[in-house]
């Protein structure tokens, strides 16, 4: 039995490029300080009153809105049943750790692991504040007030 040729682009192809061939080039190209000065531009000109710039700017700060809004009828049932999905969405997790102790008896010790992760994190990040209140510049190299040695 012969195989059908499957049909594919017309064309030659030296090289197949992927997404993380042009992320490489893209990041080779801009440096965190050309970075940083768009960024900066941008939110002067979103303080100026760019509505396109203060959407970029709200777009990687606070994220798209997933949600949607419930319908009408869903908050009048919601209304006069006294229910609230805050409440329920909330305590779901509570409900089915007491509903189901045997599928979640290991999370407490994945909750002290996170915790300890926390912990190693928050004193990181005390180190590094102190480090940089000590004299430190954004480089992280010591600021002195001394002569430099010739």
């Amino acid at each position: 039995m012969a195989r059908r040729k499957q049909n594919y682009l017309k064309g030659c192809f030296e090289n197949r490029r992927t997404e993380g061939d042009y992320m490489a080039v893209l990041l080779d190209a801009v440096t965190l300080e050309e970075w940083r000065n768009v960024v900066t531009a941008t939110v002067a000109a979103a303080k100026a009153g760019d509505p396109s710039a203060r959407a970029w700017l709200a777009q990687y700060l606070v994220g798209k809105p997933s949600a949607t809004a419930p319908a009408p009828l869903t908050v009048v049932v919601q209304q006069l049943s006294g229910r609230d999905p805050v409440i329920e969405k909330l305590a779901h997790p509570h409900i089915e750790r007491l509903k189901y102790p045997s599928l979640h008896s290991d999370e407490d010790m994945k909750d002290a692991v996170k915790a300890l992760v926390a912990d190693e994190l928050r004193a990181l990040e005390a180190q590094q504040s102190n480090t940089l209140e000590a004299g430190a510049n954004a480089d992280g190299a010591k600021v002195s007030a001394e002569k430099p040695v010739t």
